[in-house]
């Protein structure tokens, strides 16, 4: 693909939260394409009704991606442009989107992502646990595999972050604080820029008791874990190879 080759796709960030925190050039895309590819038609109505947009809309979600992705491809190669949104933040990212950029490439059909909000980045910075390195890994397996995957993190000493809905959040603390240990530090954010944003940072044992103390959890959730401390052993005494010459 050439730098002239037209954009059919673009992968367009939408407000996480605050509808304020869009793009002029977010705005300028969903107004220009001729077909708007949403998680949910209804949320993202809402939006476009809230930009003054009118556009034709297609549902595109994780249980119709397979389905509707060759439909796609043959009305793209026809020249129509098309914008993905998800429900909130950026598309691809623990929402539908790589199937569709992976065949779209794949004919040479080009795909342009718009940079915007997205969750996790918000949600790492206040931490304080350092965003120098750091691994996202999603939402953690709900049953399968998922025990395992805790075990493999638990020596992983970048900072991570998973994704959790509010009903598995209690229980996810509670492993990783089997896991990991109770004492290590972690943060969990949910209603991120929205009215009611929260953000609680204590050790793993504490926010499990916190959370499951509460009648209600209410929210997206962002989970970030400090990294595993490598211990390091104590220097040796410059002496200790030594003869003591005091004898």
């Amino acid at each position: 693909m050439s730098e002239t080759t037209p954009t059919l796709l673009y992968l367009v960030p939408t407000p996480i939260g605050n509808l304020e925190d869009i793009t002029l050039r977010a705005i300028r895309i969903l107004g220009e394409v001729d077909t708007v590819l949403a998680e949910d038609t209804r949320t993202s109505g809402r939006l476009m009704q809230h930009l003054g947009l009118k556009k034709p809309m297609l549902s595109y979600h994780l249980h119709n991606e397979h389905q509707q992705v060759q439909r796609l491809l043959e009305r793209l190669e026809k020249g129509e442009t098309m914008a993905l949104v998800s429900d909130a933040g950026t598309p691809g990212i623990s929402d539908p989107g790589f199937l569709l950029v992976r065949e779209c490439l794949a004919r040479n059909i080009k795909v342009e992502c718009l940079p915007g909000a997205t969750a996790f980045v918000p949600a790492l910075l206040k931490s304080g646990f350092g965003a120098e390195r750091f691994t996202f890994e999603g939402f953690l397996p709900v049953k399968k595999g998922r025990q395992t995957r805790l075990q493999e993190l638990a020596q992983e000493t970048r900072t991570l972050i998973f994704y959790e809905s509010p009903h598995r959040i209690v229980k996810t603390l509670e492993q990783l604080a089997e896991v990991f240990g109770p004492d290590r530090p972690a943060s969990v954010s949910r209603e991120l820029t929205k009215l009611f944003e929260e953000t609680v940072t204590a050790p793993l044992g504490e926010l499990a008791r916190n959370f499951a103390a509460r009648a209600a959890i209410k929210g997206e959730i962002v989970l970030v874990v400090q990294g595993h401390k490598e211990e390091r052993p104590a220097k040796e005494s410059r002496y200790k190879n030594h003869d003591d010459r005091d004898e």
